[in-house]
């Protein structure tokens, strides 16, 4: 996974109201962590959460799925 690679989330981040199959964009990975800063973002732009996530948290986006929408309320 790579900096702008599509993701899915894995599991519910209840604390942030994530749930799992949310999808976003990888902003920075960071190497020595194994980790990934990804910023969950609602279509008018404001920001869900930042989060700093690990590999087990995440997976690349497959070919053949598609996004979905869902009403996001802020936790």
């Amino acid at each position: 996974i790579g900096e702008l690679d599509t993701i899915v989330l894995t599991h519910d981040i209840n604390e942030h109201g994530l749930e799992r199959e949310d999808v976003e964009a990888v902003d920075i990975v960071i190497p020595a962590g194994n980790a990934f800063e990804v910023e969950f973002v609602a279509v008018e732009g404001s920001t869900a959460a930042a989060l700093t996530l690990a590999t087990p948290d995440i997976r690349p986006m497959g070919k053949g799925e598609i996004l979905h929408a869902i009403e996001f309320t802020a936790a």
